[in-house]
């Protein structure tokens, strides 16, 4: 029978490859899936990686989808890398557009605006990302709750509330009865970086906050301790470090950029307050974290693919007339090509007859 044997030195070029051998084996599962839904494979191919970045247009829209995503997933790379598993980027993300949306209907009369306004949402953004990120950050402190099931089911709460709000006392009045907030005004909307698209400065926000991480993790003292402790609690014990401080830090940072990836959202592509202000984009950061080896440079290449992804899923569903269910399929086929990927890169399969034989022989 066949049995997984640790290899003695995984090859460290390699593992940092198996990302890409993890997207090209996506790629040949997608073309296999295309075939069963009896649609041309290449062709299918084309219009869902292809076909997004045939023009700047293309490129812009997949540049809006990297934002939010290249935000998130560099928050939970410091997370997981102080072994605290956010799993509720997303909930972080909605409070974040909650908190922002509501300082800029606050604030906004038609006429003001500007870069201090838009500074104050972004702001108000991040406080809101934070707040909701303290809760699981408390809750593990105090009473050792898991953060995976905290943040998780915070996740749907956040999701009510801002349903509820939209439908109360965020709805526009003159908006016909739609559960929606009245479009934020020019000056408070994120400036566009690209004439002609919808790119907006939240890119920019996105890859400075990626450096940011990378040095933060990489370069810091800071991000020296908070790695050693959430991995090795006991040894940064004995060292003077705090594992209790690595679980807040790691939150905080996480929330903060959660919602910023969620105000800039409201500020950006969407102009107002919606019941659903992402398409998922807090649990997809969870994917694009690992693929990009929890390195906050890593994932800059991860949420492109991600990107790619959305929109890809998108032209394939108005193109070829599949499910859009599609994005979803793919996101998860990257995930278990990864885990494949790396577990054939640190153990090897091998033919065990000995424990056949034992087996037989015990049956009979």
């Amino acid at each position: 029978m066949l049995k997984l044997e640790a290899r003695a030195r995984p090859s460290r070029l390699i593992s940092w490859m198996s990302p890409v051998f993890a997207v090209l084996l996506t790629a040949l599962c997608g073309a296999i899936l295309f075939a069963l839904l009896g649609k041309d494979p290449l062709a299918g191919l084309a219009v869902f990686f292809l076909e997004p970045l045939k023009d700047l247009h293309g490129w812009s829209e997949v540049g809006v989808k990297v934002a939010p995503l290249l935000m998130i997933s560099a928050g939970l790379a410091i997370c997981f890398r102080a072994n605290v598993f956010n799993i509720g980027a997303e909930g972080q993300l909605v409070c974040g557009a909650i908190a922002g949306g509501a300082v800029g209907l606050y604030f906004d009369n038609g006429s003001g605006g500007g870069p201090l306004m838009i500074t104050v949402v972004l702001m108000a953004g991040m406080l809101g990302g934070m707040a909701w990120a303290a809760i699981t950050a408390f809750l593990r402190d105090r009473f050792n709750a898991s953060e995976i099931l905290v943040s998780l089911m915070l996740v749907y709460v956040a999701q009510l509330l801002l349903s509820y709000l939209v439908q109360g006392v965020f709805k526009d009045p003159d908006g016909f009865n739609f559960p929606q907030s009245r479009m934020f005004s020019e000056g408070f909307l994120l400036p566009i970086v690209m004439e002609g698209t919808r790119l907006h400065l939240g890119i920019v926000l996105a890859l400075i906050a990626a450096l940011a991480a990378w040095l933060f993790l990489s370069k810091s003292y800071a991000g020296f301790r908070l790695q050693t402790g959430g991995m090795a609690p006991r040894a940064a014990l004995y060292a003077g470090f705090s594992s209790r401080k690595a679980l807040w830090t790691s939150l905080m940072i996480c929330g903060a950029l959660s919602g910023l990836a969620g105000v800039c959202e409201v500020l950006g592509p969407i102009g107002q307050l919606t019941p659903s202000v992402s398409p998922g984009y807090g649990f997809a950061a969870i994917i694009v974290a690992y693929v990009g080896r929890l390195n906050p440079i890593g994932v800059i290449f991860s949420s492109f693919i991600m990107a790619l992804f959305y929109i890809g899923g998108e032209l394939s569903q108005s193109r070829l007339g599949i499910p859009n269910a599609i994005t979803g399929v793919f996101q998860g086929i990257l995930l278990f090509s990864l885990l494949a990927c790396d577990v054939l890169i640190n153990y090897k399969l091998r033919w065990d007859s000995s424990s056949l034989h034992a087996r037989l022989a015990g049956s009979k």
